[in-house]
């Protein structure tokens, strides 16, 4: 039981932080909507709220596209497509350290033959590991919690971070672009 403590508090943080979050109504609330017109109506305070509810976001399991598609109809794909960049690696490195604090590498003291297989081939080369999970899986929370957990280092996780979410970003990015052009959005 002991080795799955820090897992369990992890969860236990989590989930109050959801609930908080639910309840008060605050997470019903950030909406594609709610942050396009935020951006709108003030850029600078507007992206800095962006920033911060995208990394409250990806605490409590809000999409990162709802964050990216906002940017790009508020901004259009080039400069909605930097903001979401900064944003999400904001949000990721917010996530490492808040979660990394609570829980430590918690997923270390686990003896599951396939987390130890996991971890092997994490620890083998974290850099590129970490650059084709974000690749694929971009800033969904549960990858974050993993990493964090991990016992991956810092440096190694900020560079994956980075260099992984630059594809799907470009994509995404043309992607919205080009339905906000097919329904007249910009």
């Amino acid at each position: 039981m002991r080795r799955y403590k820090r897992l369990l508090i992890v969860f236990l943080f989590l989930a109050v932080l959801l609930a908080v979050f639910e309840f008060s109504g605050i997470r019903g609330n950030v909406n594609l909507a709610f942050l396009h017109q935020k951006i709108v109506d003030n850029k600078v305070s507007g992206l800095l709220i962006f920033t911060l509810l995208f990394c409250l976001g990806n605490l409590i399991q809000i999409p990162g596209w709802i964050f990216l598609a906002a940017a790009v109809l508020a901004l259009g794909r080039t400069w909605g497509g930097m903001a979401s960049y900064v944003a999400a690696v904001v949000s990721c490195t917010v996530t490492f350290f808040t979660i990394r604090l609570i829980g430590g590498d918690a997923l270390r003291e686990l003896k599951n033959p396939y987390a130890v297989r996991i971890l092997r081939k994490l620890d083998t080369d974290p850099i590129k590991s970490i650059v084709l999970l974000r690749t694929l899986f971009q800033t969904v929370p549960a990858l974050n919690y993993a990493l964090a957990l991990s016992g991956v280092r810092f440096h190694q996780y900020l560079v994956g971070t980075m260099l992984g979410l630059i594809l799907p970003i470009i994509l995404y990015c043309w992607f919205f672009d080009y339905l906000a052009m097919a329904v007249h959005l910009h």
